[in-house]
């Protein structure tokens, strides 16, 4: 149940942005990381919601400590946690703990970063567009999405102390969701009838089978090899025996003769076509091709067998839907990208694809934490593509600095501190 709820929450992000990202300025309050539009993410967010990608990913492994990497470049935080909290890294190098501290910040940090700036540029597109979500939508979504995952209500606080949220971050988490899906729905087309015939028409072989036949064969080097093995089949001689005695097809030879379920295209192409044009079970060749000279028998015919459009329309529906909903979040990405890629700037240790400015790393390993007991990033179910990937769990950030948020948003508790 718990964990249904947690996939439902992935697939949304939270946060509040100002009803209009105003503000003019490319540079970075000192208290910030970033600042999309002169709207900062604050230093005090940025950790609080590292410290909670980091609380998720000990999460996936039970009793595995929770080691935070918010103190770049030096570590000195992150690597005394380490040995404090494993006491098999008391001995380790200091210089191996920053090691691994920094492969872990680079892999918490860039799922961080992306989550609140893309926050932001949706929220903001949201507002610019003109679409609203109302308190009252926010909370029956939620209502409903609670009664069902929870039993009771003692068992959803005990997910909010697990997860180190509260009611009211699930609301904006709530919140932004419909507000993605809202924008989705913009450039979404419906799924037609004509659609699906067409899709049908032109990928008949997705929806059906092609013929198959087993077929008894004796592959010889020499013309005269071939017509002895056929004589001695002609006398009574069995395929498996006279297949043994002169085949030199090693697939065939080793099970009696015999190919099954050949389908057309796969033989040699002289092979191929005797056998395929073959009335069952008459005894044929010799036939030159290229590895010899066969002598052949088809055994059994397995007709094609083609689904109707009514029965491949359920599937041709789920593919084409999907498709169209890759293709919508793709737009809605990149008009999120076009109006604040140019107004995001990010410190340079906290850069990631949506900074202005940004050069992608020369690749390096997978990012690790500082020991093998501690987890790597979690996996799951991944959001939609397009959707600003949150930490499962924690409080949201504040909203813009001098700023109110959209008219009828509630003001999200303050972030804590830990």
């Amino acid at each position: 149940m718990r964990m249904q709820w947690r996939r439902f929450l992935a697939l949304g992000a939270f946060f509040v942005v100002a009803a209009a990202l105003g503000g003019c300025g490319s540079g970075v309050p000192g208290n910030s990381v970033a600042s999309v539009s002169g709207n900062p993410i604050t230093t005090a967010a940025f950790n609080h919601w590292m410290y909670v990608a980091a609380k998720s990913q000990a999460a996936q492994n039970p009793g595995a400590p929770v080691i935070v990497p918010n103190d770049p470049p030096d570590f000195k935080n992150c690597t005394a946690q380490a040995r404090k909290l494993i006491p098999s890294l008391a001995k380790t190098p200091d210089a191996q703990l920053k090691t691994d501290c920094s492969k872990l910040f680079t892999s918490l940090s860039g799922q961080v970063m992306t989550f609140l700036i893309k926050a932001y540029w949706y929220q903001a597109d949201a507002a610019r567009l003109g679409i609203k979500v109302t308190d009252a939508d926010v909370q029956t979504a939620f209502d409903k999405a609670r009664k069902q995952q929870f039993q009771t209500p003692a068992q959803f606080q005990q997910f909010l102390t697990q997860t180190g949220q509260t009611t009211q971050d699930i609301l904006f988490r709530f919140r932004v969701n419909q507000t993605f899906q809202k924008l989705l729905a913009k450039y979404t087309t419906k799924v037609t009838p004509a659609t699906i015939q067409s899709y049908y028409q032109s990928h008949l072989s997705q929806f059906g089978t092609p013929e198959t036949r087993n077929i008894e064969i004796v592959l010889t080097k020499t013309q005269g090899q071939a017509q002895a093995a056929k004589s001695a089949l002609q006398s009574g001689q069995s395929f498996k025996a006279v297949a043994k005695q002169h085949s030199i097809d090693p697939t065939s030879k080793n099970n009696g003769g015999l190919l099954v379920g050949v389908t057309k295209g796969q033989q040699d192409q002289a092979l191929d076509a005797a056998a395929f044009t073959a009335p069952l079970n008459k005894l044929s060749g010799p036939v030159k091709g290229q590895f010899g000279y066969y002598i052949f028998q088809v055994t059994k015919i397995n007709p094609a067998k083609q689904q109707t459009l009514a029965q491949a329309t359920p599937l041709i529906k789920q593919t084409l839907t999907g498709q169209q909903q890759t293709s919508a979040q793709t737009a809605v990405d990149n008009a999120a990208k076009a109006q604040y890629l140019k107004q995001t700037f990010c410190r340079s240790l906290y850069m990631v694809p949506q900074c202005s400015g940004y050069k992608a790393p020369k690749p390096t390993s997978t990012a690790t934490a500082p020991s093998p007991s501690t987890p790597t990033p979690p996996s799951g179910t991944p959001p939609p593509s397009g959707t600003p990937t949150p930490p499962p769990s924690g409080t949201p950030t504040p909203p813009p600095s001098g700023t109110p948020p959209p008219s009828g948003t509630p003001t999200p508790p303050p972030t804590r501190t830990r």
